[in-house]
């Protein structure tokens, strides 16, 4: 009896112990609503990564931006180096304008074209070769000054050539094609110029027209290298200028009316060529031939 007792309650405990502990395979079983996970991407070691694309810099419509995604800021371009020029003087400028507009009509015009009507134009070109060939130290010192000593050699060269074979300058000699030594129109305002000195702004003077603070001072220091200004009494060396430009002028009639006659504002277009002209010879090396100033506003 015994014998068969003890596997009677061996088997009861089993029965109440399986009665506490669920099926372990039940347990495993997920839940019939899990919650939201995040899900977390495992990369083997094993896996490559895809190739990484390059970036592209985002271009703003406005502005510039560089690889980085920097703003770039562009250099600002001056005035005078586009070709413009300040003009806080505009009505005394346009007055000034209107002057010697009115000068060059009813007075230097007539003339011109009087005196050409009397001198034939050879030797009208034989007078402007002489006053070329008298401003010659203008020319040559401003060479020296600009370190332009080819330059410089060659106005010896001319000056010389002209004054003996040219007959004191009223030939020209030296612009042959056996010598082709051409002229260096060097003055004190390209010199200033070439130092780095800008124009400043635009300012018409009275008979001298166009000119700038800068070529203001070098129209002083060309006539300190001009023969004729030490003249006595001083009222001629201005009657010697006078003629000069008298004679320079019957050779250039309809130059002057062309340029205002196809303008919108001619005072706008005289000025700008002005500004352009005189940047143009700074900016030159080696200076510019009496062939390539004709038809331009002189200083």
């Amino acid at each position: 009896m015994k014998a068969f007792s003890f596997p009677a309650l061996l088997f009861v405990f089993f029965a109440a112990g399986c009665a506490h502990n669920p099926d372990p395979a039940a347990s495993l079983a997920p839940p019939l609503a899990p919650p939201q996970a995040e899900q977390v991407l495992v990369v083997s070691d094993s896996v490559p990564l895809p190739p990484k694309l390059p970036e592209i810099p985002v271009q703003s419509e406005t502005k510039n931006v560089d690889e980085y995604g920097d703003i770039e800021v562009p250099e600002k371009v001056s005035e005078e180096a586009e070709g413009e020029i300040a003009d806080p003087l505009e009505p005394f400028n346009r007055a000034m304008y209107h002057f010697n507009d009115k000068l060059f009509f009813w007075v230097l015009k007539p003339v011109a074209q009087g005196y050409g009507k009397v001198v034939p134009e050879a030797a009208r070109v034989g007078v402007s070769n002489f006053f070329a060939n008298l401003a010659f130290p203008i020319r040559f010192v401003n060479c020296l000054l600009q370190a332009n000593f080819e330059g410089a050699a060659a106005e010896l060269g001319r000056f010389t050539i002209n004054t003996l074979w040219g007959v004191g300058g009223f030939l020209d000699p030296a612009s042959n094609k056996d010598i082709n030594l051409s002229q260096r129109n060097e003055d004190f305002g390209q010199t200033l110029g070439s130092y780095g000195l800008g124009q400043g702004f635009f300012i018409n003077w009275p008979l001298f027209g166009p000119s700038s603070p800068r070529d203001t001072v070098g129209l002083v220091g060309d006539a300190f290298l001009t023969p004729y200004t030490y003249l006595s009494p001083w009222y001629a060396g201005a009657g010697t200028r006078g003629y000069d430009m008298v004679n320079d002028t019957s050779l250039k009639i309809g130059d002057y009316e062309s340029l205002k006659g196809a303008a919108i504002d001619p005072y706008v277009a005289i000025r700008d060529a002005y500004v352009q002209y005189r940047l143009k010879k700074v900016n030159r090396k080696g200076g510019s031939t009496p062939a390539e100033d004709s038809g331009l506003p002189k200083k």
